[in-house]
């Protein structure tokens, strides 16, 4: 997915999956960006396949551990969220300190907005039912990086099960996010979040 990538992120990608012969890949790209969440929603609408994995473009959690997030759907979940805090995951390279701290603050504000029992929403690696994911994600609303909380405490309200899954992450030093701009857009989106929800939207 191309977020409206300023570079040629997309011919780069394109290029990429040509090379490697990878048939059923596709790159999809729209020239203004518009934020992770938005992104998100468009590959889970395109997807075709029985599951689908939501994983950041610097592959923090290693690609293989997309099989831990399977066993949860196999086990009867329907979203499972890989955690960077769970008890068993494993934290390599850690993010810097701050970075930390500010994750903890915001957990308590998810936690203070009615969207409990998951100790690490932020975390770019994620599984889900094709079925449920697509009856969740056209209910979105948020289209930046808070889409997450959206999603849990939306599937949660539609009767789908969400789980909590301990990986392997490591902090690649490259996150979009940008801790005053974003991190203002994200409590606003925490808001939003709370208000429809008590108001029945």
């Amino acid at each position: 997915m191309d977020d409206g990538s300023p570079d040629n992120t997309a011919e780069v990608l394109s290029r990429l999956i040509r090379e490697s012969g990878l048939a059923n890949a596709k790159v999809l790209s729209y020239p203004v960006n518009r934020g992770k969440g938005y992104a998100v929603k468009r590959g889970v609408e395109a997807a075709s396949g029985a599951y689908i994995l939501m994983s950041d473009v610097d592959c923090s959690a290693p690609l293989s551990e997309w099989m831990k997030l399977k066993a949860a759907l196999d086990a009867g979940a329907d979203f499972a969220c890989g955690s960077r805090t769970a008890p068993g995951a494993h934290i390599g390279v850690p993010p810097p300190f701050h970075r930390r701290v500010l994750s903890r603050l915001f957990h308590l504000l998810v936690y203070a907005a009615g969207v409990r029992g998951i100790r690490d929403t932020q975390c770019g690696f994620k599984l889900f039912k094709a079925a449920p994911a697509k009856e969740v994600f056209r209910r979105l609303r948020i289209e930046r990086f808070a889409f997450d909380v959206e999603m849990i405490a939306v599937a949660r309200d539609l009767g789908y099960t969400v789980v909590e899954v301990p990986v392997q992450w490591d902090y690649s030093g490259s996150s979009t996010v940008r801790v005053v701009s974003h991190g203002t857009r994200m409590l606003w989106d925490l808001f939003r979040i709370c208000l429809r929800r008590k108001m029945g939207r």
